[in-house]
């Protein structure tokens, strides 16, 4: 069975599932509180104009919890999709390695983080010209622009994605993969102040939007990010997890 094969049975697997309307929840609930607190966007003394200040601080509570933990989420229910009803039994018994399986998985929970990513931009947009009524003040920026904070996002969360998904395959208690998920998240705001940010995945995504919030704020000064050694690590990071996957995935059902 060939590998685009496996990732299309992957897709209608999750077709009815609940996983996507969980993932456009998380979106819809992270621009109601800037919708309900644009009026604060004129108030800030770090510099920013309002529009920026409107996207950023969407960008951040995103980068922070609400896309790591939607993802911790839609890992979980990716991976259980293979447990109920035996069917990670059925998976195991075809003529493909478990390799190959849990690498297309992994290829299905990145589709999952780019939609939700899409999500995130065209929920912005319709708050923005909301906003946009009620305050008389265009809070619309450049297509291009807010695809590259988001693209940045998307990009920097890779190896966090891979860590989340070797959590899944290697604890086979939902409840205890779920909860070390969510706790990873938490740390992140005190590691994108340090010096060894790069060790840890899970603040990559806030980090970078950290980073990008210091460049538009002229009164704001933040780390920025710096290639060496951030992508080295990074991508040692995401190997390591994915080889760690294939290893474990269908391990505990094999006996």
């Amino acid at each position: 069975m060939s590998f685009i094969s496996l990732i299309d049975i992957e897709f209608k697997k999750i077709k009815r599932s609940k996983i996507w309307l969980i993932l456009l929840i998380a979106m819809i609930i992270l621009w109601l509180p800037s919708i309900l607190n644009v009026d604060l966007n004129f108030k800030m003394q770090v510099g920013i104009s309002p529009e920026n200040n409107f996207l950023i601080q969407g960008l951040l509570g995103m980068g922070w919890f609400i896309y790591p933990a939607s993802m911790v989420v839609g890992t979980l229910l990716l991976n259980q999709t293979e447990r109920s009803n035996n069917g990670i039994l059925k998976m195991l018994a075809l003529p493909v390695s478990t390799a190959k399986l849990s690498i297309a998985k992994f290829v299905v929970l990145l589709t999952l983080a780019a939609s939700q990513i899409v999500m995130a931009v065209v929920i912005y947009y319709a708050s923005a010209i909301l906003v946009s009524r009620i305050e008389d003040y265009n809070f619309m920026l450049s297509p291009l622009f807010v695809l590259k904070e988001v693209g940045l996002v998307y990009l920097s969360s890779i190896p966090m994605l891979a860590v989340f998904w070797m959590l899944s395959v290697s604890i086979q208690i939902p409840i205890f993969a779920i909860g070390i998920g969510l706790a990873s998240i938490v740390p992140s705001v005190l590691m994108i102040n340090t010096k060894i940010w790069f060790l840890y995945p899970m603040c990559y995504p806030f980090f970078v939007v950290t980073s990008e919030y210091g460049k538009l704020a002229t009164n704001l000064t933040t780390q920025e990010v710096t290639l060496i050694p951030w992508l080295p690590i990074a991508l040692t990071i995401t190997i390591l997890c994915l080889v760690i996957s294939c290893i474990r995935f269908g391990k505990a059902e094999r006996g």
